[in-house]
């Protein structure tokens, strides 16, 4: 039976009393949960009527219950998997503990006397209630119901479809339409795995004996070892049957994608085939539509970047490059700046490969590189079709960085990535190319370099004084200060986390105006002109800066600065500290 917390209150009227909200608010939310189906808190919470801290605080005064931090909460797996997966989600709750007198369950809406009810038929034991955050109990049932025994057990069973000697393989994948098919299963389950601990890349890699699948989580892959080696054929036959390459060639490698309606969510799948040794490795890469574009506040550039940043690609003309390594969030930051410009007075053309989010208003031309239409193509005729300002994807050679860079002078302005270890490099990156110097003089205004650095997991962050190894790697970095008492901090590693003392990643930015004396080394082509120049400007500040400011604050592990940092691991690089 329920032990306590389920007294029946109507939270409208409760807030309302309390004066958290007023009559008008309140019908208000009424009508617009008519429209949406939510409980009334998260729609009070989404109208922003209500903070949901204020809300549930009332809820655990008015009920007389605890509210439990989920984020700083250790939870068993096993004890939360004890409650059915479509309960646990569809009601909101998770068992916290469970003691002789009963157990402890944690609900984003400890009101729901029905859900209680129907809880307790299958809960045999006494229910205590605790409110928790609807946003971390969500992602601790992620993790908790983790899909990786279920894919097991569905590569098992495609393993065994497959030995029947009368089963043809071509069979089982191309006859696999129905949901039923242990093939299609297993990749929906892969799928779903991949998007509920927001992996960025799946990766199926048949071994000699094994089959692997790896999913790249917070730029870190984790991988999974399956005997049914077997299986890896099929999947990958399916994976090209549904990315429309061809499933007869074998030794070639094949680009596609796909769309995927998942859980609510859009999932836009690029997919590429590799030959390898023991078959045909598959790397998909998973991008998420749901949220859309995200603003610049939201890609992580701190607020005093923020403003630069918006100085610059508010002017009519030249060139502002993005740089950094794969999967830095580069693409996601031209985005965040394309969503700020995007109004009905500007013309705005794209040029990528692939096109990763559609938006409107803008033309978005896909590059083909088999039929002719490769950048520079692209980039002559987009002049001709009168634009303001022009995304290039990335320039990879002199002719696309010519063509923008004539664009960039010519009074339009251009948006661009290149890959360069920072914002230093990337100017004389463009002249290395065979590009004039005077054209890079004239036409580049600046370059944002851009680093994604794993989050140290809130829920298992405790204090890491520095070792002597570490205390000899930065003490000329940071001259005059006592790095002892800097509050630097690591994971210990917690279900969370999986273990890794990581959670999520932040962005680490470096932004470089380009200015006079700058301009100048480049008309000269001069390397060290141009760094002194660089360094000397009074708001640039080094990448390895802004991620070690970051470790300062807790925010990251200082083996992480040290992992994309390669310039903090260079100790003749003092001007780190110094600027």
């Amino acid at each position: 039976m329920v032990a306590s917390g389920a007294k029946r209150i109507r939270l409208g009227d409760l807030l309302v009393a309390q004066q958290y909200i007023s009559q008008d608010q309140l019908e208000q939310a009424l009508t617009e949960q008519k429209r949406t189906g939510l409980k009334l808190g998260r729609q009070l919470i989404a109208l922003k009527f209500v903070e949901e801290n204020a809300l549930l605080g009332l809820l655990s005064k008015q009920l007389g219950i605890p509210f439990v931090e989920l984020k700083h909460f250790r939870f068993d797996k096993d004890l939360v998997q004890s409650l059915p997966e479509a309960v646990a989600r569809r009601y909101r709750v998770m068992i916290l503990s469970e003691d002789d007198d009963g157990i402890l369950l944690g609900m984003a809406d400890p009101t729901d006397i029905f859900g209680l009810d129907d809880i307790q038929k299958v809960i045999d034991k006494p229910i205590k209630t605790a409110v928790v955050r609807e946003s971390e109990l969500l992602d601790i049932l992620d993790i908790a119901y983790s899909r990786a025994d279920e894919i097991a057990n569905l590569a098992e069973q495609l393993d065994e479809e497959l030995s029947e000697d009368a089963v043809d393989l071509s069979d089982i994948v191309t006859d696999a339409a129905d949901s039923d098919a242990p093939v299609v299963k297993l990749l929906q389950k892969i799928f779903e795995e991949a998007l509920s601990t927001k992996a960025s890349d799946v990766h199926i890699e048949p071994d000699e004996t094994v089959l692997r699948i790896r999913q790249r989580i917070d730029g870190v892959l984790v991988e999974q070892v399956m005997n049914e080696k077997r299986i890896a054929g099929a999947l990958v036959v399916r994976l090209k049957l549904m990315a429309n390459l061809d499933i007869s060639e074998k030794r070639l490698p094949q680009d596609g994608r796909f769309n995927l309606r998942l859980a609510r969510h859009n999932i836009d799948v690029r997919v590429s085939t590799m030959p390898v040794q023991f078959g045909e490795s598959v790397v998909m890469r998973i991008l998420d539509h749901t949220e859309g574009v995200r603003p610049l506040p939201a890609v992580g550039m701190p607020d005093i970047y923020i403003n630069r940043f918006r100085k610059i690609i508010a002017r009519p003309y030249g060139l502002v490059l993005v740089t950094g390594p794969t999967g830095s969030g580069k693409t996601t930051t031209l985005y965040g700046a394309l969503s700020e410009l995007n109004t009905p007075e500007k013309k705005i053309i794209t040029v990528e490969d692939p096109v990763e989010y559609r938006l409107p208003r803008i033309s978005q031309v896909q590059i083909h590189d088999r039929i002719g239409l490769d950048f520079g193509s692209v980039l002559r005729a987009t002049l001709r079709q009168d634009p303001d300002i022009l995304l290039v994807g990335e320039i990879r050679d002199a002719e696309s960085a010519e063509i923008a860079l004539r664009a960039a002078m010519t009074g339009h302005l251009v948006l661009s990535t290149l890959h360069t270890n920072d914002a230093v490099t990337s100017a004389l990156r463009l002249i290395d190319m065979g590009v004039d110097p005077y054209l890079v003089a004239a036409s580049l205004k600046a370059v944002v370099a851009q680093r994604l650095i794993r989050r140290v997991c809130e829920s298992c962050s405790e204090p890491h004084p520095l070792t002597e190894e570490e205390l000899a790697i930065f003490k000329n970095l940071t001259p005059g200060r006592d790095l002892n008492k800097e509050q630097f901090r690591k994971g210990a590693g917690c279900p969370h986390c999986f273990n890794t003392g990581y959670r999520g990643r932040v962005g680490v930015f470096e932004l470089l105006e380009i200015n006079g004396a700058m301009a100048d080394a480049l008309r000269e082509n001069s390397v060290r002109a141009f760094n002194d120049a660089a360094h000397e400007h009074p708001n640039y500040r080094p990448l390895g800066a802004s991620a070690l400011d970051l470790a300062r604050q807790g925010v990251t592990s200082l083996d992480e600065v040290l992992r994309v940092s390669a310039e903090l691991a260079d100790e003749s690089l003092s001007e780190i500290a110094e600027s």
